[in-house]
């Protein structure tokens, strides 16, 4: 059994001429995004890799939310959909157990809603962890199921 743990990432400032790769967080979306590390460690999940968008506010939401762990940057996940982001997780180390992907919506949100079902919103900050039966390099929409998500306005809902 295989754990992804979906996450957006957590509120950005919008900064006019800046470019959208370019926004940082704000100070809300900094607190929130060291908030969902704390729940994902204090929910006994211990990642082992986070592929993470390049974009300046997915690096510093995996910083702040994974401060001990080697975050790899894929350009591949900004302004992805769905199918894209899972030929980055089907790239993953068949050995590891925990994944983390960090990324943006509409992509994270379709990818988690296609792997395990649901309706529910994913603003930013929040998180999906989705248990997986297939190995990393045979996963497919489909395959998932929900086991917990997290909001930072709205705590811990469960599954």
């Amino acid at each position: 059994m295989r754990t992804l743990i979906v996450l957006r990432h957590a509120k950005a400032a919008h900064v006019a001429g800046l470019a959208d790769r370019e926004r940082p967080l704000t100070g809300r979306g900094e607190r929130d995004a060291a908030r969902a590390g704390e729940e994902i460690r204090g929910a006994g999940l211990r990642p082992e890799a986070v592929f993470c968008s390049p974009a300046v506010r997915t690096r510093r939401t995996a910083e702040l939310a994974f401060p001990e762990l080697e975050i790899s940057y894929e350009r591949e996940i900004y302004e992805a959909y769905p199918e894209e982001l899972l030929d980055v997780l089907r790239r993953a180390d068949p050995g590891l157990g925990t994944v983390v992907l960090c990324g943006h919506n509409p992509g994270v949100h379709e990818l988690a809603l296609g792997l395990a079902g649901g309706d529910y919103g994913f603003r930013p900050g929040a998180f999906a962890v989705i248990e997986l039966g297939a190995p990393w390099a045979d996963l497919h929409l489909g395959e998932g199921r929900l086991v917990a998500r997290w909001d930072p306005h709205s705590g811990d809902e469960g599954s």
